[in-house]
Order: C-alpha cells, then structure tokens, then sequence
C-alpha cells in the first residue's frame, strides 16, 4: 500500500516515513502544494490513504483535499497544529476521513490510518444499493430499472445481462464473456445468438434511440461497452 505524506517539516517527514515503512507502507513524499499536485495527476490511482498538512508554504491541505477528492475517493487524514473546531470542521466537511493534531504520537496516527483503511474496505466490499448507466438507474436491492425516473420493466435475463454492463462500466466486454455471466439465468441454454436478441431488447427499452446506442455500444471486433 502508498501512501502520499505532504509535509513540510523534514524531521517529521523523516521520522514519519521511517515509521510508515516499517508498517508495510510505501511512501511518496511533498513538502508543497505544486508538488503534491504532480504526484496526485501522475499517480493517484496508486495512492491508498493520503497524510496532508493543513499549512503548507504554497498553500493548504484543502487544496489538496478537494483536487483529490473531485478525482476519486482516496481516505484522507490531516496532519494540523490547529485544532480549534472550525478548521477541524472545515477539513471534514471538505471529504477528510480524520484528522490528527501536532504533536503527535506514532503509534497513535498508525492506529487511525489502519481504521480508516477499514472503514474503506468495508465500503468497497458492500453491495451497491445503486447502479448507474447514463439515465438509467439500477435498485439492486429492489431489483428494478429506472430511466428518467420511469420505471422499466425487464424479464429476468435482460436484469442480469443489464447488471453485467453496470458492474463493468467503460469496459469492453466479449460476448464470450457476456455468455459465462448469463449462463442459466432463465433456467436454460443460452446461445450467442440469443445474446443478440437479449441486447436488442435491452437496446429497445432502454435507450432513446436503438439504431445508434449510447447505454450499450458495439465495440466492433471485440464485443460491448456500457457508458462511455
């Protein structure tokens, strides 16, 4: 696992890194904003928890903060020496996972951050209540399809294979793997050519106009993507 230290102080930085690798952690290090920003557009979607400082030479940790969490839900902790409640309040509202306050104690920040990979985890592992495709809006738990709001009615193959596109979006999937996702869903043999059958009717429900498909597109040569 990386994680992204953003502080200033290079004793801390020092000490923290030694710490952090000693953990099982892999650290990335800024001591500012311009290069924190860098490594965040470079490498983000490596990045499991991210330690920002509020007070940084260029600027803040909200800074920070907001850049990451407009790109993707990476936990993120503040490192402050503030800790009167509205700059606590403002980090928090801003997306930040916890905070801890200066000084600190070691073993204290790697309790936090093993509990806030936990709670990420636990995210992860949930079922979605909600799938979403364009204007098409899945109920998992209720098991029904709405688009615009209106409720669309799909047999049973038709829910499995539109669940297949959802749990998949922008990736392109072959019809083989299509196939090994919907085998037996209706109680019988599916075939590749009631494949095609199944995504013209989902194609007819779902989209605004069938003939040139947004929700469901043919990649040529290779087979399906859902969303873009």
């Amino acid at each position: 696992m990386s994680i992204l230290l953003v502080e200033d102080d290079l004793s801390i930085v020092t000490g923290l890194v030694y710490s952090l690798e000693q953990d099982g952690f892999s650290t990335i290090t800024a001591r500012d904003v311009q290069s924190a920003k860098k490594i965040i557009q470079e490498r983000l979607d490596d990045l499991s928890l991210c330690l920002l400082d509020l007070s940084l030479p260029d600027g803040s940790g909200y800074d920070l903060c907001k850049l990451i969490k407009e790109r993707k839900d990476v936990p993120i902790i503040f490192l402050t020496a503030m800790d009167d409640e509205i700059n606590v309040v403002m980090g928090l509202d801003m997306g930040a996972d916890d905070y801890i306050t200066k000084p600190f104690r070691i073993r204290e920040l790697q309790s936090r951050i093993r509990s806030v990979l936990r709670r990420y985890d636990k995210q992860m592992t949930q079922p979605k209540k909600r799938l979403q495709i364009g204007d098409i809006t899945i109920h998992t738990f209720e098991g029904k399809v709405y688009k615009n709001g209106d409720e669309v009615f799909l047999s049973a193959l038709e829910y499995r294979l539109l669940l297949v596109f959802a749990n998949h979006i922008g990736q392109v999937l072959t019809r083989q793997q299509l196939l090994e996702q919907i085998w037996d869903i209706a109680g019988e043999y599916v075939n590749d050519n009631t494949l095609t059958v199944y995504i013209k009717r989902l194609r007819e429900k779902l989209e605004d106009d069938p003939q040139h498909p947004k929700i469901i597109q043919t990649v040529r040569g290779f087979g399906y993507k859902a969303g873009d």
